[in-house]
């Protein structure tokens, strides 16, 4: 027959098994909501920015042209000067910002990285 203290202590090591697999389980699942809710927020920010992009181009050639036509009798070439130095430092602007958000980095997988590390700090011993 089998000693009690023996299947006390087995069914201790499944339990803790299964916590521990439970525990794990839960940061999978918090890693993939996450992603998920990382590849919406990028999809849409990509959105937004092509479609600001798209109407502020229409909304510049529009005005580059009715400044052109404007000053068309005087000052042709100056109009046309001043609005391309303007695009072109604006376009200097819009990627040195994109650059540094780039060097910034994401933060992804935040949550998930401070949830196992509260997880790594309640299982140190106490002392």
């Amino acid at each position: 027959m089998s000693d009690p203290a023996h299947t006390r202590l087995g069914e201790s090591l499944k339990g803790l098994a299964d916590s521990g697999l439970a525990t794990v389980q839960t940061r999978l699942e918090l890693f993939a909501v996450e992603l998920k809710e990382e590849k919406l927020r990028a999809g849409s920010f990509l959105f937004d920015c092509v479609l600001a992009a798209l109407f502020l181009g229409f909304g510049v050639v529009s005005l580059l042209a009715f400044l052109t036509v404007l000053f068309w009798d005087s000052h042709r070439l100056l109009a046309l000067g001043i609005a391309t130095t303007g695009l072109l430092l604006g376009g200097v602007w819009a990627g040195t910002r994109a650059a540094a958000r780039l060097r910034a980095g994401s933060r992804l997988f935040a949550s998930s990285l401070a949830e196992i590390a509260q997880d790594r700090e309640a299982l140190r011993p106490r002392e």
